[in-house]
Parts: C-alpha cells; sequence; structure tokens
C-alpha cells in the first residue's frame, strides 16, 4: 500500500464544489451584457481552471475594454449564486472527513477571489476544517498554471511540496502541482483523463477512490 503523504492540498472549484457550471452560467450572462453571446458550457470550456485576471485579456480581446468594477461585480454575482445554490460534488465531503480522521494536515489552493473562496468553503461547511490554510490566488505572485499557490500551501502544512499530494481537475491547476514538485490526483470529471495524464498527473473518476489513492486505506 502507498504511504500516505505529509499534507494533502485540495483545490476547491470542480474538486470539493460543484461551482464550475453555477460560475460559468453567471460568466456567461454577464459576457452577454457585453456584446458576447457564449454558452455557459463555452464559457467553462474557455476558463476552466482560470483566475480572474487571466481571463480578463481573453475577455477584452473580444469585447473590448471593460468598465472600471467589472470584475468585482462577477466577483459579487457569483458569490450570490453560491450562496444560494452550490451544492458539494458528489463524495468530496467524505474525501475531506477521510484526510482529517487521519491526521494529514490539509489546505485549500484556488484560483478563485478570497471573497469567493470563503463565501463556498463556509457555504459547504468546510471552513472549520481547513482553518487558516486556505489560498486564493490573491495570496500569491503568479496564479495557476505557476507553482506559487501550492508552494504556499506545502509549507502552510509544514511539508516539503515534494511530500505533498495535490488534488486538481483541471489542466491548470494539474501544471501548478506538477511544477510545484507535488505528485498530483487529477479528477476527470471536467477534463479528460488523459489530458491530465499528459501532464504527469494521476486520472481518477471518482472522489469515493481518493482515501485509496491517498494510502489511507487498509
Amino acid at each position: 500500500m502507498r504511504r500516505p503523504p505529509a499534507a494533502v492540498l485540495f483545490d476547491c472549484d470542480g474538486v470539493l464544489a460543484d461551482s464550475e457550471g453555477l460560475s460559468s452560467r453567471v460568466v456567461a450572462e454577464a459576457l452577454a451584457e457585453r456584446g458576447w453571446r457564449i454558452s455557459p458550457a463555452e464559457c467553462q470550456e474557455v476558463f476552466l481552471g482560470m483566475s480572474i485576471t487571466a481571463m480578463l485579456p481573453v475577455i477584452e480581446a473580444r469585447v473590448g475594454p471593460l468598465p472600471e468594477g467589472w470584475t468585482l461585480g462577477i466577483a459579487q454575482r457569483i458569490s450570490q449564486a453560491v450562496e444560494s445554490s452550490l451544492e458539494p460534488i458528489p463524495g468530496a465531503l467524505a474525501a475531506v472527513a477521510a484526510v482529517a480522521e487521519a491526521g494529514l494536515p490539509m489546505a485549500v489552493a484556488s484560483n478563485s477571489t478570497a471573497a469567493e473562496l470563503r463565501v463556498k468553503l463556509i457555504r459547504l461547511g468546510l471552513a472549520e476544517a481547513f482553518g487558516p490554510r486556505v489560498f486564493s490566488f490573491e495570496d500569491v505572485p503568479r496564479p495557476k498554471p505557476a507553482p506559487d499557490i501550492y508552494l504556499a500551501a506545502a509549507a502552510s502544512c509544514g511539508a516539503a511540496p515534494e511530500a505533498c499530494v495535490v488534488v486538481e481537475d483541471s489542466l491548470l491547476g494539474a501544471r501548478a502541482g506538477i511544477a510545484a514538485g507535488c505528485r498530483v490526483l487529477g479528477f476527470a470529471r471536467e477534463t479528460d483523463a488523459g489530458v491530465l495524464a499528459a501532464v504527469g498527473a494521476e486520472p481518477f473518476r471518482d472522489m469515493a477512490e481518493l482515501a485509496g489513492l491517498l494510502g489511507l486505506e487498509p
């Protein structure tokens, strides 16, 4: 059996929170208001795993300069949708509980804004489980796919990156974990397993598998 890691570093959207479709719907509606008629599914395909700062050049290349405060407005609209409608990824809460019961430190590292991330974790009842070990792209110099956020998350757990496991669902996030030197488990729900494997992640398809992949089951 594989030895458990020193720490487990979770992405949030698409790993803990079933929020990708929710956020894509809000962004698609906002882009339609600017003249870019894009479906939520298309929006998710284009922007999956990206921070809002990384999204802006793509959006402005299509619709022109955005008004001041546009990104803040989007963040607020997403937070409102999260507060009313967000659900966990099936099996995610049990997976987090298994890591906690094993006594492993864990952190969250997300390309969401800090405000959005806080609302998501509260809605899912996970804020206490992660405590202060919660990182948004705003907490580091560079968002995913740079390794900064996972290096910071590992340090918060008192663990060397190479001793940590990252749980990711997006190509950008998997690349960030690999760049940080972590073992990456790629949750193949929104991203094709072959795409995740191609960058060095180990694909899996069901959160019920996670405890075993972490070496937490006999």
